[in-house]
């Protein structure tokens, strides 16, 4: 799986015309790394199944301890003397910016995250670089990895005291939340569906910051995915990996509905997969796609078909 300088490069413009290639077509970089990262993605779920798999459950494994800091810190809060009211919006404030920090733990620790992978496995997908096989094996894979680390940090919590008390009851409140969704009807079912969307819309925009290459420093990078993670988890958005590690660690302590958490995470997948896979993947790939035009005269080429 070989993406060439004549699929991605902009290649030379003549001197009379309006715009080069680098101008109509500003995501050269953007896709170049995301198809490289599809072939090791690839690759690893091929022969080296068994270590794709242990990237993925870090990610999962790293999510439930970001979750268990974040709901410490709206204990913490929620416990405090003063204004109620206020002390919890702050700890919601505090929290989501402590949360903010998992993606970047995923990313510079080469972990696997399967709603970021919806985006890259859609690009492939586009340019033929990949078979929707193939991409239903990485994304299966990477569920199952992020599910087995969220089922790991849930059995650690399960013979600890870390989610005892405050952090229990908010953990708990939590997924009272996101369950109601699906005894509301049409309109929590389209709630939880627009906020599966807008969340996974957020984190591919960051990956898709620092993929395209005009990042250059690692700071700014993780301020980039920090502040994308913030805006998810104060707003309320719903990740369908997040919500799984949350169901996991709830389940093991005794007090979980199982057929609502699975309603959940089923309509939270498909709102994931439009906002990172559609809105993202697919309308970058697109607009970014320029084997359809001549490079000499920037015309389209006649007949020329997609592909």
């Amino acid at each position: 799986m070989v993406w060439t300088s004549q699929d991605c490069s902009a290649p030379r413009w003549n001197a009379g015309s309006m715009a080069d290639l680098a101008a109509l077509f500003p995501g050269k970089q953007f896709i170049s790394t995301v198809l490289e990262a599809l072939e090791t993605k690839t690759a690893m779920s091929g022969d080296l199944a068994r270590r794709y798999l242990m990237r993925a459950l870090m990610a999962g494994l790293i999510i439930g301890l970001m979750y268990v800091a974040y709901f410490s810190v709206l204990a913490a809060f929620s416990s405090a003397d003063g204004d109620v009211g206020a002390l919890v919006d702050i700890g919601r404030i505090v929290g989501s910016l402590v949360f903010g920090w998992a993606l970047v733990f995923i990313y510079y620790s080469k972990s696997e995250l399967l709603t970021s992978n919806m985006m890259i496995i859609t690009i492939g997908a586009y340019y033929k670089q990949t078979t929707w096989s193939k991409s239903l094996r990485i994304l299966g894979l990477c569920y199952l990895g992020n599910l087995l680390g969220g089922l790991l940090i849930a059995v650690l919590l399960r013979f600890s005291t870390l989610a005892d008390g405050e952090v229990g009851t908010q953990m708990e409140h939590a997924v009272e939340h996101k369950i109601s969704y699906l005894g509301e009807g049409a309109a929590g079912w389209g709630d939880l569906f627009v906020r599966a969307i807008l969340c996974n819309f957020m984190i591919n925009l960051a990956m898709l910051l620092v993929y395209n290459g005009l990042i250059k420093d690692d700071l700014t990078k993780s301020l980039v995915m920090i502040v994308s993670v913030f805006i998810f988890a104060f707003l309320g958005f719903e990740h369908s990996v997040a919500n799984t590690v949350l169901f996991s660690i709830i389940g093991l302590q005794g007090g979980l509905e199982i057929l609502p958490a699975l309603g959940n995470i089923a309509i939270a997948l498909l709102g994931n997969f439009v906002g990172g896979g559609l809105l993202i993947g697919l309308y970058y790939a697109y607009v970014n796609d320029q084997r359809r035009y001549d490079p000499e005269t920037g015309r389209r080429l006649p007949g020329r078909r997609r592909g």
